[in-house]
């Protein structure tokens, strides 16, 4: 019978746990739009896998009255189970105890689960919807986020992270975020800050709402804080398990292959007129992707900022890959700070973990002005051309349309040791456009032309000179600098060549402690 007490003891502790802040605080989310940390964890992890940890943790504060408020588990729920079978560990924040507040406790219960994951080499998965550092513990909370901003820096480019803001997410709080490898966050119930309206405003007079400041909008257009944008709660976790099935579980293994009835070897006849005759009329990128790709599907990142750039995951006969692809859909595919620096940290993250990369060129170059230069145009671009430099994964590049100038070097060229560059037979390979070319080498014999038809004329006969001469693939392809051009139809099935081709590749850099990237 003592027995018997003393398990019924641990199950009424449980059954105290999984209530959180109790029946009114959860009433009070649910009415928000906002799923409890267990709900949501039940939504995104395989059913029946999840294995708690540290149920029974509270903070040690005594001072503020806190040793009066005490609740298991201590505002965030920790563990590991599986998605689609494979194991992850996962931290989500509980809104409904000191409103998901940070303790020393708590952050000794993140850390755990972040230790455990580098030593098993699976991915870490944080459920973010928290108020900040619990004010009462001062100094102590504030080292609890440090200990867990050391451990994210350690897991980069070991295990993958993500964070997904279901919640008020703020200060301090940002950091752990930013530093992991996507950021989900939910529409008109998350919200990013360092610093909230009401010290905006005491500092520096300027009137803003939590909305317009760091609601998820914002930040998936304007800032690019965060990677993907959800209508709910519940979308927000299935993006994670979708995102989750493209990546490998850590950066020593490949990311899973899946078997696919799409053929290999499929004719796309409509790639053959996608490239409008004119060479200034826009296409849009996202309809050849979804033409070429296996069944269409392609998990777009960062599909709200930088739009004249497209990058992300899709599989070609069942293997991931990652796409980056200019879209002349917008500003006409020009490369600008903000296309450059999402491109190149989706790169860098792609070869951090064994994930091919293809690019889909079709660029006319770097957007000019002030704007651009005063904005570090330069270093952002360098980023881009570094990050494909760097990169040992397998590289596959097709110039479907433009290439021009330093623009060209940027995305994935031979000479940054791209491994398979083919080309379609309407590439332009060339320092610049005609018309700027031919202002560049005729200028001053269009100048003597006084009569404005003869010089039109003029004008017009040197462009066709120009276009005849370098605005197709051959020239580059006569230098070995394109491996072959190829008919537009048959890019699936070169693309999946290529890569079947390059699956061993063994590409190492020189011995370092790590590069210096400019930033």
């Amino acid at each position: 019978m003592a027995n018997q007490d003393k398990i019924n003891e641990l199950i009424e502790k449980r059954a105290k746990a999984k209530m959180g802040g109790g029946e009114k605080r959860i009433d009070s989310q649910h009415a928000k739009g906002k799923l409890t940390a267990r709900e949501r964890i039940d939504i995104l992890l395989d059913d029946d896998s999840f294995e708690e940890f540290d149920m029974f943790v509270t903070h040690r504060t005594k001072s503020f009255g806190l040793d009066k408020q005490v609740y298991l588990s201590d505002g965030v729920v920790t563990g590991h189970g599986t998605i689609d079978g494979r194991i992850v560990y996962i931290f989500a924040q509980d809104f409904t105890v000191f409103g998901g507040s940070l303790s020393e406790t708590y952050a000794l219960k993140i850390c755990k689960v972040m230790d455990m994951a580098m030593k098993i080499g699976v991915p870490v998965i944080g459920l973010n919807d928290s108020g900040g550092a619990r004010i009462q513990e001062g100094v102590r909370s504030l080292a609890g986020y440090a200990e867990i901003f050391q451990r994210n820096i350690m897991a980069s480019g070991v295990i993958p992270q993500i964070s997904s803001i279901l919640g008020p997410c703020a200060g301090g709080a940002v950091y752990s975020p930013a530093l992991t490898d996507f950021t989900i966050m939910t529409d008109k119930t998350s919200y990013m800050f360092v610093t909230g309206p009401k010290v905006v405003k005491a500092v520096t007079g300027e009137v803003v709402t939590t909305e317009q400041l760091g609601g998820a909008t914002v930040h998936s257009t304007k800032s690019g804080v965060s990677h993907f944008l959800a209508e709910n709660d519940g979308e927000n976790l299935i993006l994670i398990r979708k995102l989750l099935s493209y990546l490998p579980s850590n950066n020593l293994e490949d990311p899973p292959a899946l078997t696919t009835s799409d053929p290999i070897d499929r004719l796309d006849d409509v790639l053959n007129d996608i490239i409008p005759e004119n060479v200034n009329q826009p296409y849009d990128i996202l309809d050849v992707i979804s033409i070429i790709t296996d069944n269409g599907e392609f998990l777009e990142v960062h599909r709200n900022y930088a739009r004249n750039i497209v990058v992300g995951f899709a599989r070609f006969n069942g293997r991931s890959v990652g796409i980056v692809a200019n879209q002349p859909k917008f500003y006409a595919g020009v490369l600008d700070c903000e296309s450059s620096r999402k491109a190149a940290r989706f790169v860098r993250f792609c070869d951090g973990f064994n994930i091919p990369i293809v690019t889909l060129v079709d660029v006319p170059g770097f957007l000019p002005g002030t704007g651009q230069e005063y904005a570090g145009i330069i270093l952002h671009g360098a980023k881009l051309l570094f990050a494909y430099g760097e990169a040992t994964v397998p590289k596959l590049t097709i110039t479907l349309r433009k290439s021009y100038g330093g623009a060209h070097d940027v995305m994935s060229c031979k000479q940054l040791r791209g491994d398979l560059n083919y080309a379609w037979p309407t590439a332009e390979i060339a320092v610049m456009g005609a018309k700027g070319a031919v202002e560049v080498l005729e200028g001053s014999n269009i100048r003597k032309i006084e009569d404005a038809k003869e010089k039109l004329h003029f004008i017009e006969e040197k462009e066709n000179e120009y276009n005849t001469k370098f605005a197709n693939p051959y020239i580059a392809a006569k230098y070995g600098f394109i491996d072959d051009v190829i008919e537009p139809r048959n890019t699936r099935f070169r693309i999946i060549r290529g890569l079947e081709l390059l699956a061993n590749k063994k590409e190492v850099n020189p011995p370092k402690k790590h590069s210096n990237i400019p930033l």
